[in-house]
């Protein structure tokens, strides 16, 4: 007669309270393998739109003049599932059979129950050198085999129980407690692939043999290591295996949802988000997921009618200010920036506690040149968020654009106490420097910029580091921060500044190299042919000048007027 360790209830509840979430009990007696604790679903996380959104920083000005503000695209849909799949979970090879399991002695049987006791009674040592004793009398017999490793886990022995539990899989290898603990080890261990292919193998072998419970701690073992994989097609997979088991959970539905919309099957899990707010209309949720499908398939109008009418069967307010906040995403990515403010707007009146609403707001009003607005709209976020330096930078830069030097210098201050990523606190800097830079303390300028651009290498930063050491008077030090920024991105604001700095540093033949290829890509560049005209000049080609400069005069450009006198 085939000889099995029962353990009751409570002493499975023992258990959960010394291994959480890790492994699969001992069989009941003629039954199935039972389930000591249930391994904690993880579902995935910060997928398509839903992740929090960072507001923008607002358009600053540009050398010689204040940017036109550009309009922000939203977030894209999801991508589509990874090119290799989940390998294949296949049960060990029936080619080989295996040994034949000697049947537990009456004695043995004796020395089992009092073994398990003792591991009831977290006598784990005892228990161990009870279970060791009977593998000593009886190797063929797997059940010595599964408690001592079950023992070696409660002592934190992880090597010696992962030995046990691949003994025991020799002796039982149809029982899918094995595969599944190991791929517990496995995991634990920082083997997530070979974790992945142990909860398949007992994914494979728990069929018709496990509990509705069994196979959903199994499955959600396996689901978990498929999400850590980013395999969202065989995540669907194993998440369709859980929705049939559990037809009423709406968490597990959503999450197939997800998967699927993952797995770029975003058409395909339309039926069942829409079955899942027919039962729950209030999952906000669900409603930001089907947005994102619509927008996936290019279909915004859809989405935002989806939005609407999700705000008014959700609950909370802040779930109200969320859904309107994806509203404005939307609207945004649409060029309608207008609608986006107003969607903001709304959200910030929905949920007047929610700083990322009004962080938005102030976003999108700086787009709209409504600077004021803009302003408004980020104090109100600094003063809910007070930690929060992306907000605290994002009002300095508003408060730049303002003339506000002062205020915004203290901002750059208060959001550098923050300790904020290297992105952030590059800006900051960047802030501080045009700040200073305005306010004619050139020191200031170059340092604060000079080491925006080392966290941060930026065209824009090493213009205005450019610009500040002109100003300055060191005209070697500006060719080098211009021709870097020229190199990042070559706007011709950038290469004009180059070509001035290389000029004033009396580089000639590489100042008339820049301003050629200004005046050829633009006819029409006025300032690039009078100082094309100064540089052949210095360098005695006077016949050239005098076309380049006259050029320029007839362009509108007043000192090539004067140049030509």
């Amino acid at each position: 007669m085939k000889q099995k360790l029962r353990f009751s209830r409570s002493r499975r509840a023992a258990l959960m309270g010394l291994l959480p979430g890790l492994l699969l009990g001992f069989a009941g007696s003629g039954s199935a393998q039972t389930m000591i604790d249930t391994v904690t679903s993880v579902g995935i996380q910060n997928t398509l739109n839903s992740a929090t959104t960072i507001p923008k920083m607002p358009t600053l000005p540009t050398a010689g003049q204040n940017a036109a503000a550009q309009t922000t695209a939203a977030q894209t849909a999801a991508q589509g599932a990874p090119a290799q799949a989940t390998p294949p979970s296949t049960a060990p090879s029936s080619a080989t059979p295996p040994p034949p399991v000697t049947p537990l002695t009456p004695a043995q049987q004796a020395g089992l129950d009092k073994a398990q006791v003792a591991y009831d009674a977290k006598n784990y040592a005892q228990a161990r050198s009870g279970f060791e004793a009977l593998v000593a009398q009886n190797y063929g017999n797997p059940e010595p085999h599964f408690g001592l490793a079950l023992s070696l886990l409660a002592l934190g022995n992880d090597k010696g129980a992962a030995f046990e539990l691949r003994q025991f899989v020799t002796l039982a290898p149809d029982r899918y407690e094995g595969p599944y603990n190991l791929g517990v080890i496995a995991g634990r261990g920082g083997d997530h692939a070979g974790a992945l292919q142990l909860y398949g193998q007992a994914a494979t072998l728990m069929v018709g043999k496990a509990s509705a419970s069994a196979q959903r701690q199994v499955l959600e073992a396996l689901a978990t290591e498929q999400t850590r994989m980013a395999d969202f097609t065989a995540l669907s997979a194993t998440l369709t295996q859980i929705t049939a088991l559990a037809p009423d959970d709406l968490n597990a539905a959503y999450r197939l949802a997800q998967a699927r919309t993952l797995a770029g099957q975003g058409a395909e899990a339309l039926p069942g988000l829409y079955a899942l707010l027919q039962a729950d209309g209030t999952r906000m949720d669900a409603a930001l997921l089907l947005a994102d499908i619509y927008m996936g398939q290019g279909l915004p109008d859809r989405a935002l009618r989806e939005l609407d009418a999700a705000v008014k069967r959700v609950k909370k307010a802040s779930e109200r200010s969320a859904l309107l906040l994806r509203k404005a995403d939307i609207l945004a990515a649409g060029n309608d920036t207008r609608g986006a403010v107003l969607a903001a707007s709304a959200a910030t009146k929905a949920d007047k506690y929610n700083a990322r609403a009004f962080a938005r707001e102030g976003e999108l009003r700086a787009l709209r040149n409504d600077r004021p607005g803009a302003q408004a709209a980020y104090l109100n976020a600094v003063r809910l968020a007070p930690d929060n330096a992306m907000y605290r930078t994002a009002l300095a830069g508003v408060r730049l654009t303002l003339g506000r030097f002062d205020e915004a210098a203290a901002d750059t201050a208060l959001a550098l106490k923050l300790k904020p990523d290297a992105a952030t606190s590059a800006r900051a800097l960047y802030v501080r420097g045009i700040a200073a830079y305005r306010q004619n303390r050139l020191l200031d300028a170059v340092i604060a910029l000079k080491e925006s651009h080392k966290r941060r290498p930026d065209a824009d930063t090493a213009l205005w580091l450019g610009l500040s050491y002109y100003a300055q008077q060191d005209y070697a030090a500006a060719a080098g921060a211009l021709a870097d920024s020229v190199r990042l991105s070559p706007t011709p604001t950038a290469r004009l500044n180059l070509a001035s700095a290389l000029l004033a540093s009396a580089r000639y033949p590489e100042a008339e190299a820049v301003l050629r290829g200004l005046v050829t890509e633009d006819p029409k560049a006025a300032d690039a042919w009078y100082m094309l005209g100064l540089a052949q000049r210095s360098q005695r080609q006077d016949d050239q000048a005098r076309v380049s400069l006259k050029t320029a005069a007839n362009l509108g450009n007043s000192k090539a007027k004067d140049a030509l006198k």
